[in-house]
């Protein structure tokens, strides 16, 4: 099983095989996945001050915050599926 890592934004990098969601924060359970991940401290903030525009939840429970578009992380997931491995 190869390690394929995503680029969520101002160079924070999360894996790909432990991400099972990718959401917008704006809705009420969102909100409160997020403060419950606070209180177990399993939240990542990863916006840098920024306002937080995707959620990524992973098969740990750990809840990451991203300044980026669900969109864009969304891409960047796909796109990294798509790529080969080099085997070197």
């Amino acid at each position: 099983m190869d390690v394929q890592l995503i680029n969520i934004g101002f160079g924070n990098i999360v894996s790909a095989n432990r991400v099972i969601a990718i959401v917008s924060p704006e809705s009420a359970p969102i909100k409160r996945i997020i403060t419950d991940a606070r209180d177990r401290g399993q939240l990542i903030d990863a916006t840098y001050g920024r306002r937080t525009r995707a959620v990524i939840i992973t098969d740990s429970s750990h809840v990451v915050l991203s300044a980026i578009q669900p969109e864009t992380v969304a891409h960047r997931f796909v796109i990294s599926k798509e790529v080969p491995a080099n085997n070197n």
